[in-house]
């Protein structure tokens, strides 16, 4: 696997609002999933071959370094612009080891994925989570898998990742769904919204975290819209008349779906709003603020 220079591994986040993440790390770059939506396409984040993943070169020996000048211990979140459990992660086992390093020095961590592999280190997570808060967030965002294989073509099936909720939430890990994004035209509809939350409540799902609609730009507009062309025809005019080129493409069903949503979660028992979710996992997953209450 081929490398690239890194001088940081931990960023500090600007506010802790997006699952109540201290530091964000990326230990690989570039992704292999294929994602027709995918936002790291975009210009701004430069990343050349972008379907090309690579690793960050002398990545761990960095992270433990930052994780041990760091005063502030917290929440490290993984996942935002690659995800860590890439194929490449099954041999050489950089985000096991990141997770390692975690435990070591008394970090939580909040993971983003897409990949079933997650729960090859149900372990580090249950270790990690008796001392720190732990969440696995799994990106779903079909019910189908035959739709799925369209938009996420190198994904494993999203069958494949309910399971993976089961697994986790099995083994005691504070684990739910990011249902993002819902792309306008194509799976921004009731019957979709109403499956993946009752597949996730079966599975075992604690939250489901929501987007109703897509953000483009750019580059990755151009492939998004190249995708459509080929696998969706006549989509494209949709976004055009409708969007035009704005960053922000809400679904024009959002308020209904939204609707949709909250009732079924509620009928299910499930978590939606980020701050319900972030409250529960941090003080009842391993958080040290549990010192303080008694």
């Amino acid at each position: 696997m081929e490398t690239i220079p890194a001088k940081n591994m931990l960023t500090r986040t600007k506010n802790n609002f997006w699952f109540g993440t201290d530091y964000n790390m990326n230990i690989y770059r570039g992704c292999s999933h294929g994602c027709i939506y995918c936002d790291s396409r975009s210009d701004c984040y430069g990343i050349e071959a972008f379907d090309q993943v690579r690793a960050k070169e002398k990545a761990l020996i960095i992270l433990e370094d930052n994780l041990r000048r760091k005063t502030l211990k917290g929440v490290v979140g993984t996942g935002a612009m690659s995800d860590p459990y890439n194929p490449m992660e099954k041999n050489y086992q950089l985000t096991r080891q990141a997770l390692e390093l975690f435990k070591s020095y008394g970090y939580g961590v909040a993971i983003a994925t897409k990949s079933p592999l997650v729960t090859r280190d149900n372990d580090l997570l249950a270790t990690i989570q008796q001392r720190s808060p732990v969440i696995v967030k799994i990106t779903i965002t079909c019910a189908d898998d035959l739709l799925s294989k369209i938009i996420e073509p190198h994904v494993a099936p999203c069958s494949a990742r309910f399971a993976a909720i089961k697994e986790l939430s099995n083994s005691g890990i504070f684990t739910g769904v990011l249902l993002m994004p819902i792309l306008p035209f194509i799976n921004d509809n009731p019957a979709n919204i109403k499956d993946i939350v009752a597949a996730a409540a079966e599975h075992g799902a604690h939250f489901i975290y929501p987007a109703f609609g897509v953000t483009l730009r750019d580059s990755q507009r151009l492939y998004f819209y190249d995708q459509l062309d080929l696998h969706f025809p006549g989509i494209k005019k949709e976004y055009l008349q409708h969007f035009g080129n704005t960053y922000s493409c809400t679904s024009p069903q959002a308020k209904n779906l939204w609707t949709t949503f909250t009732q079924e979660c509620q009928r299910q028992g499930l978590l939606y709003k980020m701050e319900d979710i972030v409250a529960r996992y941090k003080l009842e997953h391993g958080s040290q603020q549990l010192s303080f209450l008694f």
